[in-house]
């Protein structure tokens, strides 16, 4: 009678071991975007999409499907929230409004959102919901504990609601631009909530596009109260920014592009 061989189980188990880890990169790398894949518009994941990320200076970096930020632990919030606005990604869509969530990947946990209750002041988004109205998902990703900072009801729906209004006009007009934004951190600043979220005196946006071969960028520095001042009365030197908060916002720029359009202030190339 003709004798089975026994199976070689080593064998069988390091083919399963190697099958879970090919399911699981193959999980991890595109994943999410699959998930997504059923919505009006999608965006590649936004650690391969923005190469051009300011330094951690220590901040836990958080990369969300459709923003990345820089979370600072010491202050409650983002010491960076940074994103590619499109000029499809401007869109009408009306979406429902969801509740506030904590980031469940900021490892040293962000803000809960009770914070701000009774405070005084909004939950101003960082990364605006208007920008994001393409899909539901990344709409509601804007509703992150992590993406907001306490701002006075009439600043956000003023002059800071006019530099966002402004900032998708100019992604329509050039397709697309690079956003980095938050308030500006420092010590001794008044605080909110029994976490101690900080209120920032100054809130910053930097905005980059390419043409060509040019680099070009314009940046603002906007004191924490309503102002119906016009806009480029705001504008400072992206170097000003780098010293007031110790970032290095285009740190993997070679020294001589980054130059160019950090130290002075670029008003000619943004059509107010």
């Amino acid at each position: 009678m003709k004798r089975h061989k026994k199976p070689n189980y080593r064998t069988i188990y390091a083919m399963m071991m190697g099958l879970c880890i090919v399911l699981f990169w193959m999980y991890e790398n595109h994943g999410k975007v699959f998930s997504n894949s059923a919505s009006k518009t999608t965006i590649p994941k936004a650690k391969n999409a923005l190469n051009w990320l300011p330094s951690s200076n220590g901040m836990q970096i958080v990369h969300h499907q459709n923003y990345s930020l820089a979370y600072n632990e010491k202050h409650e919030q983002a010491g960076w929230v940074a994103y590619t606005l499109k000029k499809e990604h401007i869109t009408n869509d009306d979406r429902k409004r969801p509740y506030f969530e904590i980031d469940d990947q900021v490892h040293t946990t962000a803000a809960h959102w009770r914070n701000y209750k009774g405070s005084g002041y909004d939950r101003g988004h960082l990364c605006p919901a208007g920008d994001r109205r393409f899909s539901l998902d990344a709409y509601n990703e804007t509703f992150l504990t992590s993406n907001i900072s306490p701002q006075d009801h009439d600043f956000n729906s003023g002059v800071w609601n006019r530099l966002e209004i402004q900032t998708r006009r100019w992604a329509k007009k050039y397709g697309q631009i690079q956003v980095v934004t938050a308030g500006i951190l420092h010590h001794n600043l008044p605080t909110i909530g029994t976490e101690a979220v900080s209120i920032p005196d100054y809130f910053y946006k930097i905005l980059y596009r390419k043409k060509g071969d040019q680099h070009m960028a314009i940046a603002f520095k906007i004191p924490h109260r309503e102002s119906n001042k016009p806009l480029f009365s705001f504008l400072v030197s992206i170097d000003q920014l780098e010293q007031e908060t110790g970032i290095d916002f285009f740190q993997n720029f070679a020294d001589t592009e980054e130059a160019k359009f950090e130290r002075s202030i670029h008003k000619t190339n943004w059509k107010f």
